[in-house]
């Protein structure tokens, strides 16, 4: 009975599954942004102690994280701003 319920809720109200989809996509995008925060913050913690070179692949990651996580959240916010349309 309750698979039936969710399912005409679902059908019902798509907007809300669109916003569902935008909220799910936010989430690793979000948790990208702070582990690139993080890792930045440990490299230049390092950097300041060692005292030496960035090795390539530190200075790498960080950018990676940055653009992938701002492109989960682009398209969560095209998403959302689709779901107020419909």
């Amino acid at each position: 009975m309750s698979l039936q319920v969710l399912m005409g809720f679902l059908a019902a109200h798509p907007a809300k599954l669109v916003n569902l989809l935008a909220l799910l996509i936010t989430c690793p995008g979000g948790l990208l942004l702070h582990s690139a925060r993080r890792r930045a913050a440990i490299t230049r913690q390092r950097l300041a102690v060692d005292e030496g070179a960035a090795q390539g692949f530190d200075l790498r990651v960080p950018r990676y994280y940055y653009s992938l996580g701002f492109t989960c959240l682009a398209m969560a916010l095209l998403l959302s701003w689709l779901s107020t349309w419909a």
